[in-house]
């Protein structure tokens, strides 16, 4: 894609400090001024105007006092908060282990009334077999040296994919086929992780679509992601997990999935290419 998927994030983070400098300006001060009113140094002022440094909530209070507008505080804050959240690496999402990441997910699952994801490097938790899940599980877990609650987050993965059975939801899944061919846990595993492809394309909520080795590409591989409904999407980075709300961004990755979806083959095509998947397992 064009733009960065972090450029909301950013843009966000700009907004927050154009909104610091408004402040500072109506109240005819200078930035050596807020310096001398909070006892920060005036390159840190800078820091804060050009959105290199992001505020803490203290920054903006003191920022905000200095500027005799104490009553804009609680508005930047909430802001501020905001567009933290937006760009948030997986240590501090993971930092106490995989099993509470796996559970937040909940909510927003349950308020999803059409799910649109695309995979290029693994299976879609949604669709994981227990198995499956334990080892790309394990692997992050020892990668990012997290707390090993792997048997838990297993649990809460197999849980929270209930949704695909139950209520009124509706799920376009799209994989590159190199998805098929990455062994993850072994030929057992990978074995198991096939043939639950093949059993769950039965549901009628579900399409899956495999974007075959083959196929005339409109449109390059990118990061995993997934929108929900046509409000919010995610985005799975090496370090982070990127959280776009802005509707023009939205619709970048909606346009995407578009052009993805023209490149599957679903159906006896896309049974055919899981098969030859397990076949070649030997």
């Amino acid at each position: 894609m064009p733009n960065s998927p972090s450029s909301s994030v950013q843009a966000a983070r700009q907004a927050i400090a154009d909104r610091l400098r408004e402040i500072r300006r109506d109240a005819n001060l200078t930035g050596r001024d807020i310096a001398a009113r909070t006892g920060w140094y005036t390159s840190k002022v800078s820091r804060l105007e050009n959105a290199v440094t992001p505020p803490s909530d203290d920054d903006i209070r003191a920022w905000c006092r200095a500027c005799g507008a104490e009553g804009m505080a609680a508005d930047l804050i909430a802001a501020s908060r905001s567009a933290d959240s937006a760009y948030v690496e997986w240590r501090r999402l993971q930092r106490t282990g995989l099993r509470r990441l796996q559970e937040s997910y909940v909510p927003l699952f349950e308020r999803t009334r059409v799910f649109r994801i695309y995979c290029s490097n693994v299976v879609p938790g949604l669709l994981q077999t227990d198995g499956y899940a334990r080892a790309l599980l394990g692997s992050i877990s020892a990668f990012r040296e997290t707390p090993n609650d792997v048997d838990e987050a297993v649990v809460a993965r197999m849980e929270r994919s209930q949704v695909i059975r139950t209520g009124d939801h509706r799920f376009a899944l799209l994989v590159e086929e190199a998805v098929l061919r990455h062994r993850v846990g072994g030929a057992e595993v990978m074995a198991g992780q096939l043939g639950y492809l093949l059993s769950i394309m039965a549901l009628p909520s579900v399409s899956l679509g495999v974007i075959p080795f083959s196929a005339d590409r409109r449109m390059w591989m990118v990061e995993t992601f997934s929108v929900y409904d046509d409000a919010q999407a995610q985005v799975e980075l090496l370090t982070a997990q990127v959280n776009v709300t802005a509707p023009s961004e939205v619709g970048e990755y909606l346009k995407a999935f578009g052009e993805f979806a023209k490149l599957a083959v679903y159906g006896a095509s896309a049974r055919a290419r899981i098969t030859a998947a397990i076949d070649a397992l030997g």
